[in-house]
């Protein structure tokens, strides 16, 4: 099975600069807890809720600050005609509940969260990510 399969396809992205008031009130319309940033076509970064509390609230920011301040620039994702196994292993090694997902252009074209992966055809795939990503610190 590939990733394009199980993969969601409605995605928001923001622009670096857009403020994280704006990008907070993205994630509560749409439901999610992160956001791929992209400039013109490129992915540059990734913002989760996680991001906003531990880099933005936690070092002082204040609502109005840019989005580029407190994303994640270190992009990891996974290609959509990946092998789901594959990608489930790749994201419990890195311990990572999402990852958006390219075309081979590095186009975005979805995000797959470990609720794909819950929802899939593929309960071994289903456990090794949630394995790895539920590890007890």
């Amino acid at each position: 099975m590939r990733i394009s399969e199980v993969m969601s396809t409605d995605v928001c992205v923001v622009a670096p600069d857009t403020t994280l008031r704006e990008a907070a009130g993205l994630m509560a319309s749409h439901d999610v807890g992160s956001l791929p940033v992209g400039e013109g076509d490129r992915l540059v970064g990734f913002l989760t809720d996680r991001d906003i509390v531990l880099r933005a609230v936690a070092g002082g920011h204040g609502p109005e600050v840019a989005v580029r301040q407190v994303m994640s620039p270190d992009v990891k994702y996974c290609f959509e005609d990946d092998d789901i196994d594959d990608v489930a292993a790749n994201m419990a090694a890195l311990e990572m509940r999402r990852l958006p997902v390219v075309d081979r252009d590095k186009r975005l074209v979805g995000i797959v969260s470990l609720a794909n992966f819950a929802h899939s055809r593929d309960p071994a795939a289903s456990q090794e990510l949630l394995r790895g990503v539920a590890r007890p610190h």
